[in-house]
């Protein structure tokens, strides 16, 4: 599965469970109030973690990126250098955009 379904997947979670806790909490039903809060819960777990992998995978490109460009400018290879600082650069966005 994706990342942004997986994310996609734990807002539809979430909802669905503030919607069921405040039918339960409507009705008086303190099982239907809890659980629509456990699963609130878990749509919030499963998208932090989603956004957890992505930083993950991010600070990973940024620091192959910055060797790349590191390399590249120790053999004076521009293109090398540049290629590394844009994947660098990616990875630092990815892990911003998930923050």
């Amino acid at each position: 599965m994706s990342n942004e379904s997986d994310r996609n997947e734990g807002a539809a979670e979430e909802l669905g469970g503030k919607l069921k806790k405040g039918v339960g909490k409507l009705l008086g039903d303190e099982q239907m109030e809890a659980e629509g809060r456990a699963k609130e819960l878990r749509g919030k777990v499963q998208q932090e973690d989603a956004k957890a992998e992505e930083r993950a995978k991010g600070a990973l490109e940024e620091a192959s990126g910055a060797i790349k460009n590191r390399i590249g400018k120790l053999v004076d290879n521009e293109q090398m250098a540049a290629e590394g600082k844009a994947k660098e650069l990616r990875g630092e966005d990815r892990q911003r955009a998930n923050q």
